[in-house]
């Protein structure tokens, strides 16, 4: 397991308490849908790269244009993408159990809604090398989208405690950029027999790989204020994530 020094535990903790918001409210289509997403430049002008930040199941909301204006902050520009569409905010278990549904249940829609994120991204000038990462929810989307190889210029993938199943039919091939997984040693909805094989697909088909799991840390880890957070595995894998970032999108 990776030790997260002092100067970096220092850095997440100054990021996660940015006074303001660095980004602006984009609304953009997918397809036929309206969409509500959020944008955030590089904060120094000269951006590193892009990274594209997906929600967890309740849709986009203030932990992600946070994580967005923490990356803006290390010099990348950041999108959250939208995928339930504008106004499409579940607040109960059902209404979220609902949204996630649709999208799991056609996965052709769920990668179109990614890629237009990612193009609506490049129109408001981001860089076009760019990292895909997720949240739970989240994180199954980012990998479905390494699956599919359909994103250009995608340079890797990473998943915060998410869905790590390959569904039927679906496999990831040779080509697949890096990726990293950030998994909660005690996550009992995404159990370590997914960690395991997804490591033996990946080791298969020739993928790049790290996977850090963090002891005692459940799903959902890194959502702050929550009865799941644990500031130790957020920050850990924060700066593994960070390192990941540097490794693909060097400057």
């Amino acid at each position: 397991m990776r030790l997260v020094s002092a100067a970096a535990a220092a850095a997440v903790v100054a990021c996660t308490t940015l006074a303001a918001q660095a980004g602006e409210t984009v609304t953009y289509t997918a397809g036929d849908m309206e969409m509500e997403g959020y944008f955030a430049p590089a904060a120094n002008g000269t951006s590193k790269g892009a990274v594209l930040v997906i929600h967890d199941w309740d849709g986009l909301d203030s932990y992600e244009t946070k994580r967005a204006d923490m990356l803006a902050g290390l010099g990348y520009d950041a999108f959250a993408v939208d995928l339930f569409g504008k106004g499409v905010r579940p607040d109960t278990v059902d209404g979220r159990r609902t949204e996630t549904g649709k999208l799991y249940a056609d996965r052709a829609l769920m990668r179109e809604r990614l890629l237009a994120g990612i193009a609506e991204m490049r129109e408001k000038g981001a860089a076009s090398k760019t990292v895909v990462m997720g949240y739970c929810f989240g994180g199954a989307a980012s990998l479905e989208l390494a699956r599919s190889g359909e994103a250009s210029d995608v340079v890797g993938y990473a998943s915060f405690h998410g869905g790590l199943a390959t569904p039927e039919g679906q496999s990831f091939s040779k080509e697949t950029p890096a990726l990293l997984i950030a998994h909660g040693g005690a996550d009992t909805s995404v159990p370590m027999t997914e960690v395991a094989t997804l490591s033996t697909e990946l080791e298969a088909a020739g993928v790049p790989y790290e996977i850090e799991v963090y002891s005692g840390a459940p799903h959902a880890f890194t959502v702050f204020g929550s009865d799941r957070y644990r500031e130790v595995a957020d920050k850990k894998s924060w700066s593994a994530f960070e390192t990941f970032l540097e490794e693909r999108l060097p400057m």
